[in-house]
């Protein structure tokens, strides 16, 4: 998302008081705008008399200098149509120089209401302040119009900030002699997802050319690792790391937004289309040209091997990269495939968009990618000759194309006893700490089977795969925390000494 735009910046104060013509002399105070960028923005200017206002003044203008309570706090105030939102911080200084003994102003910063406020609010936050210091050493605000000293007028201040901010993202501006103004908008990225130790982390950048030696030591010895075939746990047995620090690391790549997760790729796994498809049918911003680039091989005889093509694939600002490392993964088959590098001799064979079009839509739920690509094969059309499957599929679910359809399993029994208190759901803590092929212990010693008064399921005995069965932990984490492939699972399962039709086994 690019960074937002202020739209206009304005000063306004509350006058001293306004004489109103009734009998007992009431005396009201009256906000006014003392000054706007752009002239006009927000009530009518003389120096813009044909400009239209952003603002109906007058409707807000209750909310601009606020009630007492609201004083020296951040203020977001949305207009009547929701197409702006003006953001402030009222300023009240107390002192017995001024009228009425004390001097309101707020500098309001008005943006699209669809924007994210929060890089503004330390920049309101430090105009606010930073002028009412000035006001208190020496009326700089309410002497505007009164002292002419040759310093800079706030109209013309106002105007140099917003263009600089709009510009650079940054201002520095001297006011007078003893006064800069130093601000800098900062990118607000959201708290990261958490990251599991079956997610697959993805490069968006070629990482290995940025690292130095100042960064993070755990960092470097992760950093080689990541090549969008290692799943999280694999990083951290490859890297010598525990897997806690492997996936805090992570989090910082991905708070920074230079590395994307995806799920572990199977050909046994299942994906299905999402309604963004068509614009892939429509090829549209060329969709279809950048898959080719980033999936196609080489044209490779029935004696060669099949090669990963060097391509890249963009995600707005960035590229995801794929390393071309022979990494060995291991299907749901038992089989072990093997990822080449690309051979420089062979120019990438390129694929109709036609085809690609039917290869990307014949995905649906219940079809593994194995059926797919014997789908195609009996059809006369060998894929894996001319695609990379994983990339294809890689390049579906990074542009919202696809999505993976997860098997989960359930059993009516088990979850009769976690309603009961019989036995409790695995934690996250406990994740961490199952070992690979074993069964593991709790923070309390006892195993990984047990319920909180130490009893168990009778009929599933011992087996670790008890407390995988309330529906919510994917195969993957099974997969993943117990070494085992999907097959292996399955036919575990089908040994639990459990009633027939208790469990039950679905996607989602």
């Amino acid at each position: 998302m690019g960074q937002p735009r202020a739209a206009t910046l304005s000063l306004t104060t509350r006058q001293p008081e306004t004489q109103v013509p009734v009998d007992t002399r009431m005396h009201i105070p009256r906000t006014k705008i003392v000054a706007q960028s752009p002239p006009g923005c927000i009530v009518a200017s003389q120096l813009a008399p044909h400009a239209k206002p952003l603002v109906d003044f007058d409707i807000i203008q209750e909310y601009i200098i606020p009630r007492k309570a609201f004083f020296n706090r951040f203020v977001t105030v949305n207009t009547p149509d929701n197409k702006y939102s003006i953001l402030g911080f009222p300023v009240s200084i107390p002192n017995e120089r001024y009228d009425r003994n004390e001097f309101i102003f707020n500098f309001g910063l008005v943006v699209e209401s669809d924007c994210d406020f929060i890089p503004y609010e330390r920049l309101v936050r430090r105009l606010a302040m930073t002028f009412a210091e000035m006001e208190k050493q020496g009326g700089y605000l309410s002497s505007e119009a009164k002292v002419d000293d040759g310093r800079r007028p706030i109209e013309s201040l106002l105007e140099i900030v917003k263009e600089d901010l709009n510009n650079y993202g940054e201002c520095m501006i001297p006011v007078d002699e003893a006064n800069t103004i130093n601000m800098k908008l900062f990118p607000y990225h959201p708290p990261p997802p958490p990251v599991r130790g079956w997610h697959v982390p993805v490069p968006k950048m070629k990482l290995t050319e940025i690292v130095d030696p100042t960064w993070d030591l755990t960092l470097q010895k992760l950093i080689p690792h990541i090549d969008g075939v290692n799943d999280v746990r694999r990083i951290a047995w490859l890297a010598d790391v525990s897997l806690p620090l492997t996936q805090t690391a992570l989090q910082h790549l991905l708070y920074y937004d230079t590395i994307l997760l995806l799920d572990m790729f199977f050909f046994g796994g299942c994906y299905a289309p999402r309604p963004s498809i068509h614009d892939f049918v429509a090829n549209r911003d060329g969709l279809v040209d950048e898959c080719a680039g980033y999936v196609c091989l080489g044209g490779l005889g029935p004696s060669d091997s099949v090669a990963a093509s060097s391509g890249s694939l963009s995600t707005g600002e960035n590229t995801v990269g794929a390393s071309t490392n022979v990494t060995p993964s291991k299907d749901v088959l038992g089989t072990t495939a093997q990822i080449p590098p690309q051979t420089s001799a062979l120019a990438p064979q390129r694929v109709s968009n036609y085809q690609l079009i039917k290869l990307m839509t014949t995905f649906c739920v219940g079809r593994s990618v194995m059926e797919w690509i014997k789908l195609h094969t009996d059809a006369g059309w060998p894929v894996l000759s001319l695609i990379d499957v994983r990339r294809f599929i890689q390049f579906g679910v990074i542009k919202g194309l696809l999505y993976r359809v997860h098997k989960y399993v359930v059993s009516k029994q088990y979850l009769a006893l976690l309603a009961t208190g019989q036995a409790r759901p695995l934690r996250d803590d406990e994740r961490v700490g199952v070992r690979p092929g074993g069964l593991g212990e709790d923070e309390d010693g006892t195993a990984a089977g047990e319920g909180p008064a130490g009893g168990r399921g009778a009929w599933m005995g011992e087996d670790p795969l008890q407390r995988y069965t309330d529906g919510c932990h994917c195969f993957d984490q099974i997969i993943t925390e117990q070494n085992m492939t999907a097959a292996e699972i399955v036919e575990k399962l089908k040994g639990f000494q459990a009633p027939a039709g208790d469990l039950t086994v679905f996607y989602r």
